[in-house]
């Protein structure tokens, strides 16, 4: 197993922001409010200029949980299997 530099995540848009936007709370979130968190987390994410970095870091860590570079667990599952 390799071990990715996380010197990018310095220059992340996210850096600073509640970390809340980016993963689901401990507790049951409505579909809804799921669906408006992923949208805020994503829209953060779209003008971030390491976004490429990010997601290529969640994938070599496999990351099971969370937004990271603009993609949600499902998304980096399919991006994965292609």
């Amino acid at each position: 197993m390799s071990i990715v530099p996380v010197d990018w995540s310095d220059a992340a848009a996210c850096r600073g922001s509640e970390g809340s936007l980016f993963f689901s709370p401990e507790v049951s979130e409505r579909k809804e409010d799921r669906h408006e968190r992923e949208f805020l987390a994503k829209r953060l994410c779209s003008e971030c200029s390491v976004r490429g970095e990010c997601l290529d870091a969640a994938l070599a860590r496999h990351e099971t949980y969370g937004i990271w570079g603009g993609l949600n667990e499902l998304e980096r599952r399919a991006l994965l299997r292609t």
